[in-house]
């Protein structure tokens, strides 16, 4: 019998909840490392607590006081003798300081380096970086604007409508559109404002807006030493609210040529900042042409669907290129399968699961932290669960999803199950021809009469 490949640590703390938590929780429990988790006193049964090997309350039921306390997380991680920390998505996971703070605590991070973090987390840079390794960015300030004529004349050059966006954070946070110069002034103001409580940094810039464009990521997975490994695209053009609901891999709206511009860009970028862990490259594409977006410095929510047509861990391939400094794929041989769907299953309300029918069959993955008698409580996102699919092709995914969806039952809460389900069946969402305005245009009546 082989020897047993030692794990790269022994113990790991994931400083985050809910679905992704168990997400690596199971890459951990493979890897033969013991995973500690958090929980606020809301999820103390929470079943990412019962899968751990060991779980710390860190305080009560608001994140501020509980899973955005870099000192109760490190100290947690002390404390049950972690070598390592996850972020997990959201929260503290794009958060350069506290990932500083792990460092020099002896611990490591599993995510970039914490310059990299700050220096891909403000978009006016990160445009800059973009540029230099021949990707096209949308028209827009080279610098933050404050001052309301600046922006004004910065508006008129670029074109009505504008976007005002925040050089920090995300999730539609300090984002405003303007399509006449005389609302510019009064909404340059709100999305300083808005930047400002969301991320601590009220600084704002202004871009050309595109009126219907497809939102297309990269994911990629490195190992901080110029190995740039890329896992396919992914979709995300179905948004509410810029909150993403389906995402696909691939991506109908990308050609070869495209994809290996995309590609060839983001691995010479990533490649030169010596990136390490996974992370995604997001894009605008309208008109045949493609505008790099951002980057997230961390896994994605969405990441099951670029793992089924790669058929790669994500989550595994992260841990090992942030303590080892190494992957075990090769970025030369990834070759991507089929297409894969992500349904995102939001909570309408809080309350008591009391009833959970999982769908299962071939090419069905559901990642939830979900179980008959759990709780949702009313403090954190609203995603419960995602309902993932795999098949040979796009019609074939959309089928399989659509029997997933009909199998999937969850009582005791309202979640938006049957306004996905309607999505799928959509003769325009299965046309694959449609932008970020199809939830406002199409889908949003049908939610309405849905619910």
């Amino acid at each position: 019998m082989a020897a047993q490949t030692p794990p790269p640590v022994r113990r790991l703390l994931i400083a985050n909840r809910g679905e992704i938590a168990v997400r690596i929780i199971r890459a951990c429990r493979e890897m033969g490392i013991e995973a500690v988790t958090v929980y606020s006193t809301a999820d103390a049964d929470s079943l990412h607590v019962r899968l751990a090997d060991q779980a710390v309350c860190i305080g009560p039921p608001p994140s501020a006081q509980s899973y955005l306390l870099r000192n109760n997380l490190i100290m947690a991680a002390i404390n049950t003798g972690c070598e390592a920390i996850h972020p997990g998505v959201g929260f503290l996971s794009e958060n350069a300081g506290f990932a500083r703070l792990v460092r020099e605590k002896g611990l490591i991070f599993i995510g970039p380096d914490p310059d990299i973090i700050d220096l891909l987390g403000d978009k006016v840079i990160a445009r800059d970086t973009a540029k230099r390794f021949g990707l096209p960015v949308t028209p827009g300030t080279e610098e933050a604007v404050s001052d309301p004529a600046v922006a004004a004349k910065a508006a008129r050059e670029l074109g009505f409508p504008v976007i005002i966006k925040a050089a920090a954070g995300g999730g539609g946070k300090g984002m405003r559109i303007v399509r006449q110069e005389a609302d510019l002034a009064e909404n340059l103001s709100i999305a300083s404002r808005e930047a400002e409580s969301n991320f601590a940094d009220g600084r704002v810039f202004i871009e050309r807006y595109l009126e219907n464009p497809r939102h297309v990521e990269l994911q990629i997975i490195a190992d901080g030493k110029g190995n740039v490994a890329v896992l396919g695209e992914r979709d995300c053009t179905v948004q509410k609210n810029h909150q993403k609901l389906i995402e696909e891999s691939p991506s109908p709206a990308v050609s070869p040529e495209m994809r290996q511009k995309m590609s060839n860009g983001a691995v010479a970028m990533f490649r030169d900042l010596k990136y390490c862990g996974a992370g995604t490259i997001e894009f605008l594409v309208e008109d045949g042409a493609f505008y790099f977006m951002e980057v997230n410095a961390r896994v994605q929510v969405e990441h099951p669907v670029s793992e089924f047509i790669t058929n790669t861990d994500i989550i595994r391939q992260q841990i090992l290129a942030c303590t080892t400094g190494r992957m075990e794929i090769d970025p030369d041989s990834i070759r991507i399968n089929g297409w894969a769907i992500e349904c995102r299953i939001n909570a309408l309300s809080p309350g008591t699961v009391t009833r959970l029918d999982i769908p299962g069959g071939p090419g069905v993955r559901f990642d939830s932290f979900l179980y008959t008698g759990s709780k949702v409580p009313p403090h954190y996102d609203s995603m419960v669960a995602k309902l993932i699919v795999h098949a040979p092709d796009r019609e074939q995914a959309l089928a399989r999803m659509d029997r997933a969806l009909r199998e999937l039952n969850i009582e005791g809460i309202k979640t938006n199950r049957a306004s996905q389900q309607w999505i799928i069946g959509d003769p325009v969402f299965r046309s694959g021809n449609f932008s970020t305005a199809y939830y406002e245009t199409i889908a949003k009546e049908a939610e309405n009469a849905l619910a």
